[in-house]
């Protein structure tokens, strides 16, 4: 199946930080050299690449049809993930040569290659693993609930028993594809009064039934994620995505705004963590 990363690799992006370096933290850069092959399970046609720092890696191409949004949803949301202790791949930028599309033979990877030459994101690639069933592997209650609780907070609809988007490798859980949480960037109309909803679709969450410690790691997870921590996040998001429909005067005032979202998002009282809450309580 798809990825995480190699152990003696992977370093938690804020694993040891103090709030002054928060904001100074930076994902690596690789060069793409060479397409294995496509991975076709999603609409994205996500691809195995390698690298020229010899890793394999998973690759979200900036020029699929969810266009660049996809990747800030990857981007952001799975360095909140990492920023929680949670399990996330490596994640890093990727730079994409047009000669790489040279080689290949099928037409539609030639175009989407083309059409994301540039910088990419990619997260680092888990050979063999395989992907999570919900009736045969256990996950504990703390776990679970954060979790959940992460996923309530980027309004991550895609966590559901059809569509897990998590692997187990070594018999350790690991969570994958991101590209569907903050959705609120697709239109940006009253997008800070959206900030405070609850997240009604959390109800559909898979591992909800087990996430019996919500209400106890709240207030934990929320420290985690101070106001340097969220801007420390959102500064990774490179200038070059940040175009399109958004009516800001400019990149730093792109940033801005997903980092207030965020922030208004985990003031007290959290509606996501209540709807949570309620939602584990009416399936009981």
């Amino acid at each position: 199946m798809l990825f995480p990363p190699r152990e003696a690799k992977w370093v938690p992006a804020f694993a040891g930080t103090t709030k002054a370096t928060h904001r100074a933290t930076r994902l690596r850069t690789v060069n793409a050299t060479r397409y294995v092959t496509p991975l076709r399970e999603g609409g994205s046609l996500p691809a195995i690449v390698e690298a020229d720092d010899e890793g394999m890696y998973v690759l979200k191409f900036r020029g699929a049809g969810q266009g660049p949004k996809a990747l800030i949803a990857e981007l952001v949301a799975g360095e909140i993930a990492r920023a929680l202790d949670l399990p996330i791949p490596e994640i890093v930028f990727v730079e994409l040569d047009a000669e790489l599309a040279r080689t290949e033979p099928d037409p539609e990877i030639q175009d989407l290659i083309k059409a994301s030459v540039g910088l990419n994101l990619a997260l680092d690639y888990l050979p063999g693993a395989v992907t999570f069933d919900p009736v045969v592997e256990a996950v504990d209650a703390v776990l679970a609930s954060k979790i959940v609780w992460f996923d309530a907070l980027v309004t991550n609809v895609d966590r559901t028993p059809r569509n897990a988007n998590m692997l187990v490798w070594h018999r350790k859980l690991w969570l994958i594809d991101h590209g569907a949480a903050l959705y609120f960037h697709h239109a940006w109309d009253d997008y800070l009064a959206r900030a405070a909803a609850p997240f009604a679709l959390i109800r559909d969450h898979v591992l909800l039934p087990r996430a019996e410690k919500l209400a106890e790691v709240d207030a934990t997870l929320a420290t985690r994620l101070d106001g340097h921590a969220i801007e420390g996040i959102v500064d990774l998001i490179p200038a070059a995505w940040l175009s399109g429909d958004a009516p800001f005067a400019d990149h730093r005032a792109h940033r801005d705004a997903y980092a207030t979202w965020l922030k208004r998002r985990l003031a007290s009282p959290r509606a996501f963590v209540e709807e949570a809450i309620r939602a584990r309580a009416r399936d009981l």
